[in-house]
């Protein structure tokens, strides 16, 4: 009995060993296709998550190759640009699906990468630049925005002629698209033009187009950090977060403390700069120049008052200094003005309704009682009958008795009362009759009596 359990024993071990041998060999056989989501607002937070999957499938062995599974109606030049020269230096296969837009940057990003499949119903096209304000860009960067789709797609071996047709109406293909119209490819259409390979409804089907038949489907989720960066560093929530700093700074310089106003603008800067900081957008230099701004502010209201160089210098420093930390630069060196418009439209806008908010709240808001309780809104003056100090006018010309020497400062009986006093500079020992000869700002000046 003992001899059969012991054969069994030895019988089902090797068989375990043969099968585990077998599954590693098998697992470690299996090739592996990444897929990374690029979806919304195409910015610099994207930048970094493709950054992230592309890397990641490129050190992996089993990858054969990475999937952009798309939808986007595109968003800023230069994020595009990045995640451009990323998918041309990738070493990996990188297909974009198009499911379903692929427009204005998005485009772009798509003509990088080696292979294009679209969904039916996808379009790919409108590449024309637009500004803050949504209207069409100037022609020097709708030149640049060209030159970027002509060479992205002369590099992956598509008709540039197409590519530059998605950014300018002026551009005319017999056949293709008439002057004046701006062309954008359904997927039959694109499919036709030679851009898209083939028309697939799922990444099933691209895997079979591919060769990638066994090779399982990865997906690399955005991060939560990622997440969050992507919404704090997008230009809409960046221009509320500088209202905030901005706003909550006039306010605080008006009734000087830590206070409520206080405390919003240091909630936007902290939420301003730390998802700037994170994509490695802000530098050390740019923050103290918006620092050394409030300082040369701060100066200008309260001890040089005016408005004169400091305040004039204040201002620039602080405008200057948001505007570098909005953009990729490397030390003092920026990139090309058509690289900047998003920027300089996100500092404008900002600044307009900085402007208009004081101006509404001043006129609207600071007269409810709500805001009364955040914020000191009413005057504390002298004539409001505020002071900061007890008013003791009513002690001029009265004489009293020292309770100290008077080494310059000391106390002295008036009547009932023991008041610190300052002598008139001169030593006055204890004991000794004083008159009050004078009363400035709460301070009380006495001399000998018979001496004044």
């Amino acid at each position: 009995m003992n001899s059969r359990l012991l054969t069994f024993a030895a019988l089902f071990s090797i068989l375990t060993a043969w099968t585990c041998t077998v599954a590693e060999e098998a697992f470690a056989s299996e090739s592996v296709v990444y897929v990374i989501r690029v979806e919304g607002l195409i910015d610099n937070g994207l930048n970094m998550y493709i950054d992230r999957g592309i890397s990641a499938a490129e050190q992996d062995d089993s990858a054969v190759g990475v999937i952009l599974h798309m939808d986007t109606f595109g968003g800023l030049v230069d994020a595009a640009d990045k995640i451009r020269k990323r998918l041309l230096d990738a070493e990996i296969p990188v297909v974009t699906f198009i499911d379903p837009n692929a427009a204005s940057a998005g485009a772009l990003i798509s003509f990088a990468s080696n292979t294009i499949f679209m969904a039916p119903g996808g379009s790919i096209g409108a590449a024309t630049v637009v500004d803050g304000t949504g209207e069409k860009a100037d022609e020097k960067l709708q030149s640049y925005m060209r030159g970027l789709m002509r060479s992205t797609a002369e590099a992956r071996g598509y008709d540039p002629a197409i590519a530059e047709a998605m950014v300018d109406e002026r551009i005319e293909i017999e056949g293709v698209i008439a002057e004046g119209e701006l062309l954008t490819l359904s997927a039959s259409e694109a499919l036709e033009l030679g851009i898209s390979t083939a028309t697939v409804r799922s990444k099933r089907e691209i895997k079979e187009e591919m060769g990638w038949e066994d090779a399982t489907l990865f997906n690399i989720d955005e991060r939560w950090e990622e997440s969050v960066i992507r919404f704090f560093g997008s230009p809409v929530l960046q221009s509320i977060l500088m209202l905030m700093m901005l706003g909550g700074l006039y306010f605080e310089l008006q009734s000087p403390g830590v206070g409520f106003a206080g405390a919003v603008a240091g909630v936007g800067a902290l939420l301003f700069f730390l998802p700037l900081y994170i994509m490695g957008l802000v530098q050390f230099w740019e923050v103290a120049i918006i620092v050394i701004g409030i300082g040369l502010i701060v100066v200008e209201l309260f001890i040089l008052p005016g408005f004169g160089i400091a305040g004039v210098s204040g201002a620039v420093l602080l405008i200057f200094g948001l505007f570098a930390s909005l953009v990729g630069n490397v030390g003092f060196s920026f990139p090309p003005v058509e690289h900047l418009r998003t920027q300089l439209w996100t500092i404008l806008v900002t600044l307009m309704l900085t402007i208009a908010f004081i101006a509404s709240t001043m006129r609207y808001v600071m007269k409810t009682p709500l805001f009364g309780r955040l914020v000191l809104t009413r005057s504390t003056d002298r004539d409001s009958g505020y002071t900061s100090y007890d008013d003791k006018q009513d002690l001029l010309g009265q004489e009293g008795i020292t309770l100290t020497p008077l080494r310059i400062s000391g106390t002295v009986r008036i009547g009932d009362k023991r008041v610190d006093v300052v002598s008139d500079g001169s030593f006055i020992d204890k004991n000794v009759r004083v008159k009050v000869i004078s009363v400035a700002a709460g301070q009380v000046i006495v001399a000998k009596a018979g001496d004044e």
